[in-house]
């Protein structure tokens, strides 16, 4: 397996970045909602605020876990949209460890629009595991040999 990426590519394509990790447990990402991303009546598709809702939880649960070495991987999320995201505007994502131990996390996000008004609310759990171990097609169980 090869190195990770710092950026990833996805964060690279959606032009989503990270603004704030001071504290631990808690990540704060901008993006713009660009009109590549919108659908046909002209706002963003909800699959990328979901993706920078991801960027910000996912971000959390490392910054959360204070150095160690880990992957953290997605299980299940669940989106809440409140309000359209318009093009043209920037999206602020807070996401935050909300409980959780050393193998599960469960996190949530607030969106906001460049105005302070909710986007949409998400909230996920990740499971942890040491960054030791190669990802698999499976997930990341599998020991390297």
């Amino acid at each position: 397996m090869s190195g990770i990426q710092v950026p990833p590519n996805c964060d690279l394509t959606l032009g989503v970045v990270c603004v704030d990790k001071s504290t631990p447990g808690r990540t704060t990402w901008r993006m713009l909602a660009d009109e590549r991303f919108a659908n046909p009546a002209g706002v963003l598709q909800g699959g990328f605020v979901t993706a920078l809702a991801d960027a910000a939880m996912g971000a959390a649960t490392i910054t959360h876990l204070q150095g160690r070495k880990v992957y953290s991987a997605n299980v299940e999320l669940k989106m809440s949209f409140v309000r359209p995201a318009v093009v043209g505007s920037t999206l602020t994502a807070t996401g935050e460890v909300v409980a959780g131990g050393n193998r599960v996390l469960f996190c949530e996000c607030v969106i906001e629009d460049g105005d302070g008004r909710l986007v949409a609310r998400a909230s996920s759990t990740y499971v942890i595991s040491p960054r030791e171990r190669a990802a698999t097609a499976d997930g990341p169980e599998t020991e390297e040999s």
